[in-house]
Parts: C-alpha cells; sequence; structure tokens
C-alpha cells in the first residue's frame, strides 16, 4: 500500500467539449478499474462530474453518472458552487484527494486547460503538464515542432485565422491547396479530437465546405495529404523514463477512420501488428522522440501512419489524453504489453507520485 494508507484519486470527467460523451464512457471504465477488488485495497475514488455547461458536481452526483443512476444530460442546473465566489474550488471539496485523475477529452482538459487549473491545489495529477497538454492538443503548432526536428509526417498545410467569408481568401486558400497537396486531402480543426470536425475530400467542389466545418470547432485549420497507409499506434507511460507498449494496428471498415468508425464500429485490432522487427523498433524510438519534444509523460498515446506503398514510417499526432472505453486502443495496448486496465491504472497513479 502506497504510504500506508489508501490514496484518494479524483477522477474528473465530462466537460465542456464536443468530446463529452466519450469523456464519460473513458470515466466508467477507470472508476470500474480503481473499485476492482485489487485496487480496492490501495485506493478510493472520487469523482466530479463536469456538465456541459461548466457546472462541477459534487462526488455523489458525479458517483451516481458513473454508475447510470442518473443521466448526464440531466444535471442542467445541478450546481455545488456559488457562481459568484472567485475560487470555485472552494466547493467540490478537494482537499481529501491525493491524486487527480483528469480524463476530460478535448476543450478545456486535454489542452492544458484543467492542467494548469489542478497546479494550484497543490496535488500530483495523472498525465503531463500544461505545456506538452497544450502542444499535443495544437496539430498545427505539434507538426511545426516535428518539421522542425524532421520528424517524417505527411504533407500538410496549416491556415490561421482566415476570413472563409471574403471570396478572395477563399480563392487564395483553395488554390494553395490544389498546387501544394494531391487529393484525398484531410481538413481537419488545430483544436479537437476523435476526428470531429475533420472532413476528407476528394475533388475541389468540396474544399469550402470542408474548411467551413473546420472552422466551426477551431478558425485554425490543418489540411493534410491523404495516402494510402495503415494505421499503426503505440502507448506511453512514464517521466523521466517513457516506456512503450505493444504496436498495434486498426483496420476499419468506413473510408477513414472517422468518429463512428472509432467508437461505434467492430474494428480490425492485431496487436502485436504484422510488421517486421526493424519498423517495430523505429515506431517505438519515434514514439518516445516525438513525446520528449513535447515535453509529453505520464501516459499519451502515439498514432502513426505505415505507407503501403513504401513502408514508410509517418508520425500523425500525440493523444495526452487517450480514450478508455471498451474500444479504446491504450488500454488495449498495455493489455497486450503485460497490464490489464485494474494494473495499467494503478500504474499511472504510481508514475504521478514517482514511485
Amino acid at each position: 500500500m502506497i504510504g500506508g494508507k489508501k490514496k484518494c484519486i479524483g477522477l474528473i470527467f465530462g466537460g465542456n467539449s464536443n468530446e463529452h460523451e466519450v469523456s464519460i464512457s473513458s470515466a466508467k471504465t477507470v472508476f470500474q478499474a480503481f473499485n476492482s477488488e485489487i485496487n480496492q485495497e490501495r485506493f478510493t475514488v472520487h469523482a466530479f462530474y463536469i456538465n456541459k455547461y461548466g457546472n462541477w458536481l459534487d462526488s455523489d452526483s458525479s458517483e451516481k453518472i458513473l454508475i447510470s443512476e442518473i443521466e448526464n444530460n440531466k444535471t442542467k442546473n445541478q450546481e455545488i458552487f456559488n457562481q459568484e465566489k472567485i475560487n470555485f474550488l472552494e466547493g467540490i471539496e478537494f482537499q481529501n484527494v491525493d491524486v487527480w485523475f483528469p480524463l476530460l477529452h478535448g476543450f478545456n482538459g486535454e489542452d492544458g486547460s484543467i492542467h494548469g487549473l489542478l497546479r494550484f491545489t497543490k496535488k500530483p495529477l495523472v498525465g503531463c503538464g500544461i505545456v506538452g497538454s497544450a502542444l499535443g492538443m495544437d496539430k498545427i503548432l505539434m507538426k511545426t515542432i516535428f518539421s522542425n526536428l524532421e520528424i517524417p509526417q505527411v504533407n500538410y498545410l496549416a491556415f490561421q485565422n482566415e476570413d472563409l467569408n471574403n471570396k478572395q481568401v477563399q480563392k487564395k486558400l483553395i488554390n494553395e491547396i490544389l498546387k501544394k497537396l494531391n487529393f484525398p486531402v484531410f481538413v481537419k480543426p488545430s483544436n479537437s479530437g476523435s476526428s470531429l470536425g475533420i472532413s476528407k475530400v476528394n475533388k475541389k467542389s468540396e474544399i469550402l465546405q470542408a474548411l467551413e466545418k473546420a472552422r466551426e470547432i477551431d478558425p485554425r485549420i490543418l489540411v493534410e495529404e491523404g495516402l494510402e497507409v495503415r494505421e499503426i499506434e503505440c502507448g506511453i507511460i512514464g517521466n523521466s523514463q517513457l516506456s512503450t507498449s505493444e504496436i498495434g494496428e486498426v483496420k476499419y471498415k468506413s473510408d477513414w477512420y472517422d468518429f463512428n468508425s472509432k467508437y461505434y464500429s467492430n474494428n480490425e485490432i492485431t496487436i502485436p501488428a504484422e510488421i517486421d522487427t526493424k519498423t517495430t523498433k523505429e515506431v517505438k524510438e519515434i514514439a518516445i522522440q516525438s513525446c520528449r519534444a513535447l515535453n509529453i509523460f505520464g501516459f499519451a498515446r502515439v498514432d502513426f501512419f505505415l505507407e503501403k506503398s513504401s513502408n514508410k514510417i509517418l508520425l500523425n499526432e500525440i493523444n495526452t489524453i487517450p480514450g478508455f472505453t471498451k474500444n479504446s486502443m491504450f488500454p488495449m495496448l498495455w493489455k497486450a504489453s503485460g497490464l490489464n486496465i485494474e494494473q495499467l491504472v494503478a500504474k499511472l497513479v504510481d508514475i504521478s507520485l514517482d514511485l
């Protein structure tokens, strides 16, 4: 037992984000893992749900959402703190929390916002800090850093705060895409996750609509060249020493790996991926190099493309709070590497405490 007594885990989930429901699903899995027979001897859990309106609920109400006694979409008016208070943390009874475990996917969570807030509680948290989270969430900044380090990626263009209502700007952006990238291309908001706001574009007439869809989420837009690739993923855990999981591959039946195929389809998962030893070694080395470059530690999932024609490894992105749902790759990668979900969550707490 750590420190001679049970550690209280502050599990934060939900959030004012377009990945709200995914966060709830992840939190349910982690909550069950901490309440397993083996972990009950070491941990207790206080759950903190943030509804879609940004209101924090108390532990009792939050736990009822995790065990499905109440529905999360019926919590609009359930607030536990006075809106006029400057420090609303006074109202959520966090004093007994020993370690925070934020599972807020997307905005106001995975982007480093929650990490900055939790720093003021002076308690450790599972995952990386503000800088790594912000860089991992921001696709444009992330890819810029990787380009400077000459880490291989697909060809891309970045458009920042362009006025898409201006016909001349529309024409300029479309012409630049046509000139520098080959179809198909993927148009993405710079800050989003779970493939939300992304469009696959096969011809010129589809470009503007895709740009507008991405802009609804973020005015900073990334456009990537689409290739015939395999989707390869690697898990990372650790602080000063980063460890890599087995490599996994996702084969999906849809045209591309969109939100529905990630969470609602029976994709074919192969762990370990059917790749040679040299490629496996290189993927793991790049995974560690890229996390180090962005100051990402604790845990993360690093996603790669493996070009079918050349077997070239291309770094796609890093997810600093990957999903923990029943269909999520991160826990599956570590299960194949010898850590089941109960062992994994305990290990992540130990890492946060440098044990």
